[in-house]
């Protein structure tokens, strides 16, 4: 079962999140045979904003562990969090070159050329369409928001763990 979860940061919280990333990479390396997709995305200046994970776990119970464990999380750099299901609709896996990521709220295709992944947003349990999210491959912001529908929120994004 896939597992989207994006964690927004709160305004000032980048220092907070260096000091948390070797904490925050910990966590995850056990985790990283079942990372779809990871990483930050990003401000005009290439600061983070928030983390992006897309991840393949056994059930709600364990996308919640994962999600609330996390030492972004309980360090309290995000503002807010997003978890839901995601069902991948281009069977990809982690990209290694920068993009956008996509979100959208509404049953709008994203039909961008290049989308390194792309799925459907679902509750936890599975009933209602939240909407759809992609990381896409585009010269420019400017150029990624000409390929997203209408009212989408588009944002840099970049492959992340270790370096």
């Amino acid at each position: 079962m896939h597992f989207f979860v994006y964690g927004r940061d709160r305004a000032g919280a980048l220092g907070l999140k260096m000091k948390l990333t070797e904490e925050h990479w910990a966590f995850l390396d056990p985790y990283a045979d079942r990372i779809i997709a990871r990483g930050p995305t990003l401000d005009d200046d290439g600061d983070p904003t928030g983390s992006l994970h897309i991840a393949d776990l056994p059930d709600v119970a364990a996308a919640r562990e994962f999600t609330y464990a996390e030492p972004y999380y309980l360090g309290g750099v995000f503002e807010s969090v997003q978890l839901c299901r995601w069902v991948n609709l281009l069977g990809r896996t982690m990209p290694t070159r920068p993009g956008f990521l996509v979100r959208t709220s509404g049953s709008t295709p994203i039909t961008a050329k290049h989308l390194f992944a792309y799925g459907d947003l679902f509750a936890l349990d599975g009933a209602a369409h939240l909407g759809r999210a992609a990381l896409l491959e585009a010269p420019s912001l400017e150029a990624a928001i000409r390929s997203a529908p209408p009212g989408a929120i588009v944002q840099p994004w970049q492959p992340g763990g270790r370096r």
